[in-house]
């Protein structure tokens, strides 16, 4: 619990620092769309370009990883299909549900409790490097696809060939590829550039997220605005499928079926039980779209998943 606990104080801190200064309107009427639009441009691509640059690629290809992606693919397709099914969304909204249902806060929250819970972090860098480089662009395209103006097949081609040079994730995790592939050793001075860049990344997220949290909404969100009872049900199946049905999928996956290892299962189960990841809310955020889903579920889920983690790690640890 104490992992648990220290895990989750600076996730708690900064977006309640948010909260507070979104209060006192220090920052000004604008400030979570000019946060939003840094961590999105600018910190968020340095940060994965540093990561993905330095990393060996196929350390990810094992089959804790299958059970892991399994877990996160099912979950995040059944996301989307609810949100149309349950909740009449449309793709750009679809995938913000997907993404809230199956895309866990792998960084940081999932690298101090993997230290403390597992005894180290390599499996949860492994988890980084598989939704940066595999889950990230496909919600991405949903989004951009969701958003695109114009239409007809041949302009909806045309943003999805060109959507790598237009969108700075993508683009720094393409090149972050190349040089890890590459084994090209970059200068000093801009990998360090990089590095403070890419600190800036989370805290930022979260200050923003805190400044969503006062209800009042940024100058560009959308003004349509949905029965509270549709946003709490809404919320209620993301967290669900976060927090409980991700977990479960992985555990019966890398269990019965993939037989692991109890240490191997154990931090599958454990890291499918992270919550929502800020992404999200960033995502949402820079695309127009409506955050209080996104924002909403990263909170709730955070909260719901102190209980989740505990039971994993209680039920799948080594006293067990």
């Amino acid at each position: 619990m104490h992992a648990l606990i220290s895990g989750f104080a600076p996730i708690w801190t900064l977006t309640g620092i948010g909260y507070l200064v979104g209060r006192s309107g220090l920052l000004g009427e604008q400030a979570e769309v000019v946060l939003g639009r840094f961590v999105f441009h600018v910190a968020m691509p340095a940060a994965l370009f540093t990561m993905v640059s330095g990393a060996r690629l196929q350390a990810f290809a094992n089959s804790s990883m299958v059970a892991f992606g399994t877990g996160t693919a099912l979950v995040s397709a059944l996301g989307f299909v609810l949100a149309r099914r349950l909740f009449g969304r449309k793709t750009a909204d679809q995938a913000i549900s997907g993404m809230a249902s199956g895309y866990v806060n792998s960084a940081n929250l999932g690298i101090p409790v993997a230290v403390q819970v597992l005894g180290d972090a390599s499996f949860v860098a492994q988890i980084i490097l598989f939704q940066v480089l595999l889950v990230s662009p496909v919600i991405l395209t949903l989004l951009d696809t969701g958003t695109g103006a114009g239409s007809g097949k041949g302009v909806t081609l045309r943003r999805m060939l060109t959507m790598p040079v237009r969108n700075p994730i993508i683009m720094a995790s393409m090149v972050g590829v190349a040089v890890s592939a590459t084994g090209l050793r970059l200068p000093t001075t801009l990998t360090h550039s990089c590095d403070l860049l890419g600190v800036a990344a989370v805290p930022t997220a979260l200050i923003t997220l805190g400044l969503s949290l006062n209800g009042r909404p940024a100058a560009d969100a959308p003004s349509e605005r949905r029965p509270d009872s549709g946003e709490r049900a809404e919320v209620g199946v993301a967290v669900v499928l976060k927090t409980l049905v991700q977990p479960l999928i992985a555990f019966l996956v890398g269990g019965p079926l993939l037989r692991l290892p109890p240490h191997q299962l154990l931090a599958v189960v454990v890291c499918s039980a992270l919550p929502t990841a800020q992404n999200a809310f960033i995502y949402a955020r820079q695309y127009g779209l409506d955050t209080r889903l996104a924002r909403n579920s990263v909170v709730a889920s955070t909260v719901a998943s102190m209980a989740t983690l505990s039971f994993a790690t209680w039920a799948l640890g080594p006293s067990h």
